[in-house]
C-alpha cells in the first residue's frame, strides 16, 4: 500500500475512534444525568400514598403539585389562582376537618385548575374541595384560553403516569430542580414551600406600605370597561360607550366546574367562592362586563345547586374590597384579609345566609346548611 493511502487510513482510523468515543462518552453522560434525575425524582413520579412526597423546590407549581396529589396525603384541597394561594391549609382542616392542601396556581387559567382537579378526584374519594373562581372563568374565551406563557407538563397529569414519564425530566430544568432536592436532602437548602403546598408570596405585614399599595391596585388594575373611552368619570378617567348587554353570553369553562361537581363524592363538601378583589378590579356598574359576571355568577350558582354545594360571592363592593389598606396590589389581599375569609366560610357552610356586614353573598346553599 503506497505511504499516502496508508497514511490517510491511519488517519480516517483515529478519527472513527475519536468520533465514537465522543457519541459513547455523550450518550454515557446523557444516561447519568437521566439516572441522576431519576434518583432524586425532583417532580414526585414515584409518588404514592405511603411514600412522604419529596420537597417542593421548583418556581412553577404546574410542576410540583401533581406529586402533592399523588402522596395521598391530602383529602381535601384548594384550587384556584394566586388571589386562592393565601388559605392557609391548616386553617381550613379546623374549619372543615380532613386534611386539606392549598394547589391554587400563579396566574392558572381554568384549563390548568381543572386539570389539576382531574387529578385529585381520579386519586380517590375527596372529603372537601374549594374552588376559589376568578373573572377568566367567565370569559367567552376561556376555552381557547388555555395555556400561559408559564410551561404546563401535560404528561405529569396523567393517571396512571405512562411509563415515558421519565424521559420528559431529561433537561436542563429537570436537572437543575433535581440538584435543589439534592442540596435540600443534604440540608443545604430550604423547601420553596410548604409540602401542602402552602405559601405566603406575599410581602410580610411588617413591610406593608399603605400609599405603595395604591399605586399599585390603581396603576396595575385593568381599566374598568366604562371608563375606557369618552367624558371624564368622577374619578377623572374618560366614559366610555356602553358597550351591548349579551343576552346570553359564552361562558364556556362552565361546564367544567359543573364536571368537577359531579365528579366529586356526594357526600362530600364542595365551595364554590368568587375570591375578594379589589373594587379597582372589579367590572364597572352598569357595564356589559358587570352584566356578563352576573349572568356566571347566577349560573355557577345553578350548578352549585344542582351539585349540593355552597356557592358564595366575595367579589362584590363591599367593606374590605373598598378598602385599599387591606390589599397589596388589585388582586391580591393582606393576611388578615385570608384569615377573615377562611371564618367567613366557615360561618357560609354552618348558617347558609349572607353576611349582615356584607363582606359576602351567598348564591347557592346546601339544604342542610339553611338555619
Amino acid at each position: 500500500m503506497p505511504p499516502d493511502t496508508a497514511s490517510h487510513a491511519e488517519s480516517a482510523a483515529i478519527w472513527r475512534l475519536f468520533t465514537g468515543l465522543l457519541l459513547g462518552a455523550a450518550g454515557l453522560a446523557g444516561l447519568l444525568v437521566l439516572a441522576f434525575v431519576a434518583a432524586l425524582d425532583p417532580y414526585g413520579l414515584r409518588a404514592a400514598p405511603g411514600r412522604v412526597p419529596g420537597p417542593i423546590m421548583d418556581l412553577n407549581q404546574r410542576f410540583m403539585y401533581p406529586q402533592v396529589v399523588r402522596s395521598g396525603a391530602y383529602d381535601a384541597a384548594v384550587f384556584g389562582t394566586s388571589t386562592a394561594r393565601l388559605l392557609d391549609p391548616r386553617a381550613l382542616d379546623r374549619a372543615f376537618g380532613g386534611h386539606f392542601a392549598n394547589l391554587a396556581m400563579n396566574a392558572a387559567t381554568p384549563w390548568e385548575q381543572t386539570q389539576l382537579a382531574r387529578l385529585f378526584l381520579a386519586r380517590g374519594p375527596a372529603t372537601a374541595l374549594l374552588f376559589g373562581l376568578d373573572a377568566p372563568w367567565c370569559e367567552a374565551d376561556a376555552d381557547r384560553k388555555r395555556l400561559t406563557f408559564r410551561a404546563f407538563p401535560p404528561w405529569l397529569y396523567r393517571e396512571p403516569l405512562a411509563w415515558t414519564a421519565m424521559f420528559h425530566q431529561w433537561n436542563q430544568q429537570s436537572v437543575e430542580i433535581a440538584g435543589r432536592a439534592l442540596l435540600h436532602r443534604l440540608g443545604r437548602l430550604p423547601a420553596r414551600i410548604r409540602g401542602d403546598g402552602y405559601e405566603v408570596f406575599t410581602p410580610p405585614e411588617s413591610r406593608y406600605d399603605a400609599a405603595r399599595a395604591a399605586a399599585h391596585i390603581h396603576g396595575d388594575a385593568p381599566l374598568p370597561e366604562a371608563s375606557a373611552q369618552g367624558a371624564p368619570t368622577a374619578q377623572g378617567a374618560p366614559a366610555a360607550r356602553k358597550a351591548p348587554t349579551e343576552a346570553d353570553p359564552a361562558t364556556p369553562a362552565l361546564p367544567w366546574l359543573d364536571e368537577l361537581l359531579g365528579l366529586a363524592p356526594a357526600d362530600s363538601r364542595k365551595i364554590v367562592a368568587f375570591m375578594p378583589v379589589n373594587v379597582a378590579a372589579q367590572p364597572e356598574p352598569g357595564s356589559a362586563a358587570a352584566a356578563r359576571e352576573a349572568v356566571c355568577k347566577a349560573r355557577v350558582a345553578e350548578i352549585a345547586r344542582r351539585h349540593g354545594a355552597t356557592a358564595v360571592d366575595f367579589r362584590i363592593p363591599s367593606s374590605v374590597t373598598r378598602d385599599d389598606t387591606q390589599y397589596w396590589d388589585a388582586l391580591h389581599y393582606r393576611l388578615p384579609v385570608a384569615d377573615r375569609i377562611v371564618s367567613a366560610l366557615r360561618r357560609v357552610v354552618a348558617e347558609g345566609r349572607d353576611d349582615p356586614d356584607g363582606f359576602y353573598r351567598v348564591l347557592a346553599a346546601p339544604r342542610a346548611a339553611a338555619p
